[in-house]
């Protein structure tokens, strides 16, 4: 049997704000909004996943897009505009090219969308993309009703850690000095549930799976998929004992059920460097990780970051 994480109680209906219905889950999504005006089209280049570019482009509900801004001497700065805010992007390349990672929210309603790009003048030009549809796979499952629903202590303590994960989702530093965002497997093992699993639960539809769940024993190593910064650990009421990593630029990596952490805020880890290990902590069925990749403050396929 598939083990996963229980979403997030007490099972908000689907008509529910996207931000909190995925909160504890690293989803607070912000939709990208419909192209207007004068925009440039930045079509959807289907041999990057055959060129040993990563991450891969995916341009639906759940990826990501890569919208080439041209030559520049400097980084070109680049937002995406959300129903509550502007986000800022993250722009990778060299003088020669620079690109835009665009993270697509699993809400995402498809159709045109747009980012706005600084201009050398301190204007702004729109540069519009296409979000396509995606059927994920759907799970039905018949849990007991008091296993969701929270007591009001409960209840509280997920509010509190909803405000405090809310910042941490929002940081935005430099990106790294590479190009290739290419990921390392954090912990060898099993995919047990996939990106974008949507899931029924007597008869309910909830949130979807915003990460990808690997088994593996109790206590083995989970590992840096890249460089980064421990941004944020804690023992939290859904995720259990969470590490947060920085990638820089607004892409964050999530860990979660961990029996044990090794980083503290402020630790700067090298690829493969050891964070933690496995566990079954918070609300879970056994002993996995599961791994959230955030970009731009809303959750993406970790696959689209991995050679295989």
């Amino acid at each position: 049997m598939p083990q996963y994480a229980v979403p997030t109680p007490p099972f908000p209906p689907a008509t529910d704000s996207f931000s909190r219905r995925c909160a504890l889950l690293g989803g607070i999504g912000l939709l990208a909004l419909p192209a207007s005006g004068r925009a440039e089209s930045a079509a959807p280049n289907p041999a990057m996943a055959s060129s040993g570019v990563w991450p891969q482009a995916s341009q639906v509900p759940g990826g990501l897009a890569r919208l080439s801004l041209g030559s520049a001497a400097e980084r070109p700065v680049a937002h995406l505009r959300g129903a509550d805010a502007v986000v800022p992007l993250l722009v990778l390349g060299d003088v020669i090219e620079w690109t835009a990672l665009v993270g697509i929210p699993l809400a995402a309603v498809p159709g045109a969308a747009s980012i706005s790009v600084k201009t050398a003048d301190g204007g702004q030009r729109q540069l519009s993309y296409v979000v396509a549809p995606k059927r994920y796979l759907e799970q039905r499952l018949k849990v007991a009703p008091g296993t969701v629903d929270l007591s009001p202590e409960d209840e509280a303590r997920y509010e509190r850690e909803r405000a405090h994960l809310a910042t941490v989702m929002a940081t935005f530093t430099e990106p790294l000095p590479q190009t290739s965002l290419r990921m390392r497997v954090p912990v060898p093992g099993r995919r047990s549930s996939s990106f974008g699993l949507r899931r029924v639960f007597n008869g309910q539809s909830r949130n979807p799976h915003s990460g990808m769940d690997i088994a593996a024993v109790t206590g083995t190593p989970v590992l840096a998929p890249l460089p980064g910064r421990v941004i944020d650990t804690g023992d939290y009421f859904f995720n259990g004992n969470t590490v947060w990593l920085d990638h820089g630029g607004g892409l964050l990596g999530m860990m979660c059920h961990l029996s044990k952490i090794d980083v503290n805020p402020g630790d700067v880890l090298k690829t493969g460097e050891r964070l933690g290990a496995v566990g079954a902590t918070g609300r879970v069925t056994g002993p996995h990780l599961h791994w959230g990749v955030m970009l731009n403050r809303t959750m993406v396929d970790p696959a689209l970051f991995l050679a295989v």
